[in-house]
């Protein structure tokens, strides 16, 4: 019989897009590599610094993007009262990210668990629960039709060349205008808000994952000057690349 919490400490190859909805809460989390987290018509990556709480039965599509080695966490249903009822993607904080490697003495197959370890796995509970009231913005709505998915993969394998809307419906067999309207029905976004917020999603991973400069990690995400870069970087997360990272570790 499985214990009511446990943590699931394995290493994964990439692998394409597969759907899944547990009976347990799970905290879906990768120590190194990088997921893919698809749901509520959202799509999220996950490396190192962020995590998703995913509530018992949600239906989740999850790809893995790179070599991987994953710390996730399952939690019974009446494990912690709090647990929110709805997914969320969350920045996640020192704290939290060495209670689930302290978690990780604990398996599937470890039993009943001692006095230490059920408190170790309380606070994790009730840190998650704070977090997750703080989603991440990191994140791009799912587009609906084959035409506009395929403008998207265009626009972010280019994200860091010298892009052109122009260009990109011409690939695409679109015209212009009609891109431009997809973009704004489906993803409630104009076509140059959806290329600010990947180049600031890969900047935010680029800051969690390397030691790049603030002004490496700028130019590597397509941006020529370092002050329009801090202003699209505060205005999707709230602070400043330097604070984000200062955050994170």
């Amino acid at each position: 019989m499985l214990p009511d919490v446990y943590c699931l400490h394995r290493e994964f190859e990439p692998a394409d897009t597969q759907t899944f909805r547990l009976d347990r809460h799970y905290l879906l989390y990768a120590m190194s590599g990088t997921l893919r987290l698809q749901a509520d018509g959202k799509r999220w990556t996950l490396p190192p610094a962020r995590a998703a709480f995913i509530p018992a039965a949600k239906e989740v599509e999850v790809s893995i993007l790179t070599k991987m080695t994953s710390a996730s966490v399952l939690f019974a249903a009446e494990f912690h009262r709090d647990f929110p009822e709805r997914l969320a993607v969350f920045e996640i904080t020192p704290l939290c990210r060495e209670l689930i490697r302290e978690c990780m003495l604990w398996g599937p197959e470890t039993g009943e668990l001692n006095e230490y370890a059920q408190l170790l796995f309380t606070t994790l509970a009730s840190v998650v629960v704070r977090l997750s009231l703080q989603s991440s913005r990191c994140f791009l709505p799912i587009p609906k039709s084959e035409g506009l998915k395929e403008a998207l993969n265009l626009t972010e394998a280019n994200l860091t060349q010298g892009l052109s809307f122009k260009r990109i419906s011409a690939e695409c067999g679109q015209s212009p205008r009609s891109l431009a309207r997809r973009f704004s029905e489906e993803m409630g976004m104009t076509w140059r808000d959806v290329v600010k917020r990947m180049r600031i999603i890969q900047a935010v991973e680029q800051l969690a994952t390397t030691d790049a400069s603030i002004t490496e990690v700028s130019f590597d995400c397509g941006y020529n000057s370092l002050s329009a870069f801090n202003a699209a970087f505060r205005e999707l997360m709230d602070q400043t690349p330097r604070k984000y990272r200062m955050s994170i570790r």
